[in-house]
C-alpha cells in the first residue's frame, strides 16, 4: 500500500520501522504477494494472508486461511474481528500497530476490562494481564459484583477460603491485594477509575459505560 504522508485523518498501521500505512479504501490485503496493499517479504506469510476491510464505521481484520496464522494482540484470530486503536497485529515476524485519530480523540483513561472466569483470562484494553491466583481471585469476586460494594469481611472468604475464620486475613493483606491489582489494570493506578474504594465499607469495581 502506498504510503501517504498526511495519514492523521483516517485510520492507518504502523510498521515496526515507523512507517505508515493509510487505510483508506474498502479493503486492505496483506501478505507475501506483490500485489498486496501490504507486502511482507517472508517465507511465514502466505501470499494472500490476510486483509483489513471496512464494515460500516468499523475495522474488521480476518485471517484469509494462511498458514502460519494472524495475531491480534498475541492471540490468533479464528473469525472477523473488529479492531480498536492501539490494537497489535502480528503476521509472520511483523507487528504492526492499528491506530484509529477519531477513537483516540474520544477516549478516556477508563480501563475496558474482560473478564473470563472460567477460562482464568483476564483482559485490559484487549490485551491479556498476568495475574497471581489472588489477584485473580479478587478481581473475579469484584467482577462478579460489579457496581455493588463489597467488605473487606467478604472479600476475605472469597480470596483466602483456605482460612477456616476471617480473623486469619488482617486488612493490611486486602489492601496490599488491592494495591498490586490496581497496577495491573489501571491506566493510572494513582487514580483508579475501576476498583475504587469505598471508605469505610470496602471495595467496588466500575466497568465502562457504568456500574
Amino acid at each position: 500500500m502506498a504510503l501517504i504522508p498526511d495519514s492523521q485523518s483516517f485510520p492507518f498501521l504502523t510498521d515496526p520501522l515507523g512507517h505508515e500505512h493509510a487505510l483508506t479504501g474498502e479493503t486492505a490485503a496483506i501478505g507475501r504477494a506483490v500485489e498486496s496493499d501490504i507486502v511482507i517479504t517472508s517465507k511465514r506469510v502466505s501470499r494472500e494472508h490476510a486483509c483489513i476491510r471496512r464494515e460500516g464505521r468499523k475495522l474488521m481484520l480476518e485471517d484469509l486461511g494462511s498458514t502460519n496464522g494472524t495475531f491480534l494482540n498475541d492471540e490468533r484470530v479464528l473469525g472477523p474481528t473488529s479492531l480498536r486503536d492501539g490494537d497489535r497485529i502480528t503476521i509472520g515476524e511483523v507487528t504492526f500497530t492499528f491506530h484509529d485519530p477519531d477513537t483516540t480523540s474520544r477516549e478516556t483513561p477508563f480501563p475496558e476490562l474482560e473478564i473470563n472466569v472460567a477460562a482464568g483470562v483476564a483482559r485490559v484494553n484487549r490485551f491479556a494481564v498476568s495475574l497471581s491466583p489472588k489477584e485473580f481471585a479478587l478481581l473475579a469476586h469484584l467482577y462478579e459484583r460489579r457496581g455493588k460494594v463489597c467488605s473487606k469481611d467478604e472479600i476475605g472468604r472469597a480470596v483466602w477460603p483456605e482460612y477456616t475464620s476471617d480473623s486469619g486475613i488482617y486488612d493490611y493483606q486486602i489492601e496490599n491485594l488491592v494495591r498490586r491489582l490496581r497496577t495491573k489494570i489501571e491506566t493510572d493506578p494513582n487514580s483508579p477509575q475501576a476498583l475504587l474504594t469505598v471508605r469505610g465499607m470496602g471495595y467496588k469495581l466500575v466497568t465502562q459505560g457504568g456500574e
